[in-house]
């Protein structure tokens, strides 16, 4: 039987092996609505991480690479065969996953693979922040659909380690939108309650309130945030993408401005989740 030719949508050097161990092609090599979508998600996503790969490569050949909330490593495994493992033979992926039976199948498969410099540690991104099992100092973190506060968790290790980039697909963002919940007053004289008043209102501006915070979060601590859609509306519902570089000093004003949405949504609390550089 012969096998289905792949080569119009795969990339160029791409394992097609790979693919069928991460089940994104059948074992026949073919591919279906879902694993096209995939494809998509995960090559679109490539493209707008590979400029800082390269830059990477070239200032850090040896540079570290933390996905938190990995799940099955679709992204490390693509980052792998399509760039790391030709042009930084010399850096690190490792996939946080609290999850261990995913933690022992991904190790598994980079065992296979040849992919020497992937690893895969059994913990949660909260956990992350302070284990001594990963390095001092980190140069790029990911973080795909982290749902809720892994995100923000993600957020806090990339600024304790001390990331250059910092890459984000937030998911689904409780936190805000709960804590607008119970701040509700049966009548709230300020207009801009109207925003959240209704439920559903409630969490989609929660989610927009939440990602609007990391972006000053970024910014508060010297970076240069970029916000994109990952895929086209009809993919995905949670498709912003958040990608942060490391440009320079903390900036006050969007401390300030943080600041100053969380006292008037009735949030202060939220302060210590979304924190700020020492000083400002």
């Amino acid at each position: 039987m012969q096998t289905p030719d792949t080569t119009a949508t795969l990339l160029p050097g791409q394992s097609v092996d790979l693919l069928k161990a991460l089940h994104i092609l059948t074992r026949e090599g073919q591919m279906n609505q879902d694993s096209r979508r995939k494809l998509k998600q995960v090559y679109h996503l490539f493209r707008l991480i590979e400029p800082a790969l390269e830059t990477l490569s070239q200032t850090n050949p040896a540079f570290t690479l933390v996905d938190h909330g990995a799940g099955k490593s679709y992204l490390g495994f693509i980052l792998m065969d399509l760039f790391i493992k030709d042009k930084a033979p010399n850096a690190q992926v490792i996939g946080i996953e609290r999850r261990g039976e995913l933690v022992d199948r991904a190790q598994q498969l980079a065992e296979l693979a040849g992919f020497s410099q992937m690893r895969f540690l059994a913990m949660d991104a909260e956990a992350a922040i302070t284990s001594p099992e990963l390095p001092t100092v980190v140069d790029m973190v990911t973080a795909l659909h982290a749902c809720d506060t892994a995100t923000d968790d993600a957020i806090r290790f990339a600024l304790k380690r001390q990331a250059q980039h910092v890459v984000l697909v937030p998911c689904c963002q409780a936190e805000v939108a709960a804590s607008l919940r119970q701040q509700k007053k049966p009548y709230d004289p300020d207009p801009m309650s109207e925003l959240w008043r209704r439920p559903l209102h409630t969490r989609e501006f929660g989610s927009h309130l939440t990602n609007t915070l990391r972006c000053l979060q970024l910014e508060a601590h010297g970076y240069q945030v970029t916000v994109t859609e990952l895929v086209g509306w009809e993919h995905s519902l949670k498709n912003e993408l958040i990608i942060a570089k490391r440009k320079g000093k903390p900036q006050a004003v969007a401390a300030q401005k943080l600041q100053a949405i969380l006292a008037r949504v009735g949030l202060p609390t939220l302060s210590t989740r979304f924190f700020l550089p020492e000083g400002l």
